[in-house]
């Protein structure tokens, strides 16, 4: 089946400051077409990093670039290797083009509507080829400009998923593929941060280590340095549908969240100055 969309890939915002802020799973649109394909659940996006421009809201005042992709992950992954390799060998995980919901029920109301590989290339290259393209346009802008750069990967998820891990997942989540992505002393600085937020839980390289964005990019050695957040939705949100915003809640979490970035900016400028 062919695949069209009318919609454009991403939403992007430049800032002047040697940091940008992707947002690779907060999209919603689903074309028409492709939406009649699915089934009545999956018509609601329900595994979308809901919110998290709300969230980030001080992006913009902190300098920060911003990449917002628009169409859903069930479209197509953002977050995922172009040729659809699992990041996580062994482990349940959904695909570039995913066939299942994170509770594992089926995204299509009939499996003759599942995408083929011709429907799936083209995905790829009207909405994840353009959205990369855009991220390492911009790093290289940003390292041109301040010699260093650094790259967040904004990501949110519900706190229970038994598909994906046991019991309740800790609140932050920060992942730097296991260490490759960015500085060591980077990493324990914001991994500080996240223990020491009370009431919230914080881990480094714990069940997500950093998707596809964080460990393709990251490279310390060029003076690229990322890590992805992966938070609890509870921890701002309501995490069933209508999947409302919770600003009494999300007050809470998100100066510590803010407090991370700054983090991140004060040790790349500190690069770049050095």
């Amino acid at each position: 089946m062919a695949f069209t969309t009318h919609e454009p890939p991403f939403r992007f915002r430049q800032g002047t400051r040697p940091l940008l802020i992707s947002m690779p799973h907060v999209g919603t649109h689903v074309p028409p077409a492709l939406a009649a394909r699915l089934t009545e659940e999956a018509r609601h996006v329900p595994d979308t990093d809901w919110h998290l421009e709300r969230l980030y809201d001080f992006a913009d005042e902190l300098g920060a670039s911003v990449l917002v992709a628009t169409h859903s992950r069930y479209v197509i992954d953002l977050n995922r290797p172009p040729d659809g390799a699992s990041l996580y060998p062994g482990q349940s995980v959904t695909g570039l083009c995913p066939v299942d919901t994170f509770d594992d029920t089926p995204l299509y109301a009939d499996a003759a509507d599942v995408p083929g590989d011709a429907e799936v290339a083209e995905r790829r290259d009207a909405i994840w080829q353009p959205y990369h393209a855009k991220l390492a346009e911009e790093l290289a802008r940003i390292r041109a400009h301040h010699g260093v750069a650094a790259l967040w990967d904004a990501h949110s998820i519900r706190s229970v998923l038994p598909r994906f891990f046991d019991g309740k997942l800790p609140d932050l989540n920060l992942g730097t593929g296991k260490g490759i992505s960015c500085d060591p002393a980077l990493a324990q600085t914001l991994l500080g941060i996240a223990e020491s937020a009370t009431g919230y839980t914080g881990v480094l390289n714990g069940r997500f280590t950093g998707g596809y964005i964080t460990r393709n990019y990251g490279n310390p050695a060029q003076n690229v340095h990322a890590v992805q957040l992966e938070m609890t939705q509870s921890s701002y949100m309501q995490e069933k549908l209508p999947f409302d915003y919770l600003p009494e809640v999300a007050a809470g979490v998100q100066p510590h969240v803010r407090r991370m970035i700054e983090a991140v900016l004060a040790f790349v400028e500190g690069r770049a100055k050095g």
